[in-house]
């Protein structure tokens, strides 16, 4: 059931991205109006709505973003909701993790804060990888156990320990603010909650899209012999995920939510969907050792600081090709939001390839 949201301001920042243009897309169906995001030359191609509000903001520099955000204020005054999308998920450098996913983070609730502009509510998307591959162990009969909302955290990437950062410094900024509400210091009461999407994947995502170049080619690669169990999410169901929480921000105010269509798959599901719909036959399943990957991903990574572009095969992308389990628990965002996923990977790969087709990417 979808709470009405209508007029509601909302701000989605990282709104030129794959996932911050679909949250775009969806707050201006729902009549809210919606402002995107996005550094001053982010492409705005997804972004087409005439009804659609921009904001230029530069989150690696709080003077600027003082700036920026002051004159938004003029014409807004402040946002109801924010959904923070904005981040990074490959850098040149290591440090710059921490500089888009932490550092941007804490200029943007601080910046807010300091202009009386913190929003009813505050949705921070987080990534499933800030847990890292704590349960690897294997049971008797050969399945692996759910991470679980309550587990620790021991992300074992850049991206993965950036993004924890940004989660512990969100719960320590909130946390305090409520102490201060309760004294009576503060009344400008603002909620938040995270989400720990998994593999996010639909139309214009670029990573899975590889995947469907390379079996239109008709060879399959995978990595590692030990058994793998992956998650999904369609970027449909993020999306109403997160918009679920919007309108229950006392319910999902200071929870984190695990997102996945609520099913486990074999390494190869999502691959021979792929063929299956693109209609491709006789395809080559090439599975690689681990070693192997860390070697390409190596030679991959320094060419990346010769040509100064960042690539997807690097040190940080074999640490997550080579985790084992992605099993995670939704079961809170269930109870909690009364969410249930409506795009299982058969439907969501099916969608998917018909619109890389019929937008000319295979």
């Amino acid at each position: 059931m979808k709470i009405d949201q209508a007029g509601k301001k909302i701000l989605v920042t990282g709104a030129s991205g794959f996932i911050g243009s679909c949250l775009c897309e969806e707050g201006l169906k729902r009549g809210m109006e919606t402002w995107a995001g996005m550094r001053e030359h982010s492409s705005r191609k997804w972004l087409k709505d005439e009804s659609l509000h921009f904001a230029v903001l530069d989150m690696t520099s709080q003077e600027r973003l003082h700036q920026q955000l002051t004159t938004y204020k003029e014409q807004v005054g402040k946002w109801d909701v924010i959904i923070h999308a904005a981040g990074a998920t490959k850098c040149l450098r290591l440090e710059d993790f921490d500089l888009h996913n932490y550092e941007c983070t804490k200029n943007l609730i601080e910046t807010l804060q300091a202009l009386e502009m913190l929003p009813e509510q505050f949705i921070y998307v987080s990534s499933l990888s800030v847990l890292g591959a704590i349960r690897e162990e294997q049971n008797s009969d050969g399945t692996y156990n759910d991470m679980l909302a309550t587990d620790e955290p021991q992300p074992n990437t850049a991206y993965g320990m950036s993004k924890i950062k940004s989660e512990q410094f969100l719960k320590a900024f909130f946390s305090k603010k409520e102490k201060e509400e309760m004294r009576g210091d503060r009344t400008d009461s603002c909620s938040y909650t995270i989400f720990r999407p998994t593999g996010v994947y639909g139309p214009r995502e670029k990573d899975y899209f590889m995947m469907a170049k390379s079996i239109k080619k008709h060879v399959d690669f995978a990595v590692g012999f030990k058994k793998q169990v992956v998650t999904f999410v369609y970027v449909k169901d993020l999306v109403d995920a997160i918009y679920a929480a919007i309108g229950k921000a006392e319910v999902a105010n200071g929870k984190t939510y695990f997102v996945s269509d609520g099913c486990n798959y074999s390494s190869r599901a999502f691959s021979d969907l792929i063929q299956q719909e693109l209609g491709i036959k006789n395809v080559l399943h090439i599975t690689a050792p681990l070693w192997l990957l860390k070697v390409i991903c190596t030679i991959s990574e320094g060419l990346s600081k010769l040509t100064h572009q960042a690539s997807t095969l690097n040190g940080d992308k074999y640490i997550i090709m080579s985790q084992r389990n992605w099993q995670c628990d939704i079961s809170p965002l269930r109870q909690d939001l009364d969410f249930e996923p409506s795009w299982p990977l058969e439907r969501g790969v099916k969608e998917c390839m018909n619109w890389y087709k019929e937008n000319g990417w295979i």
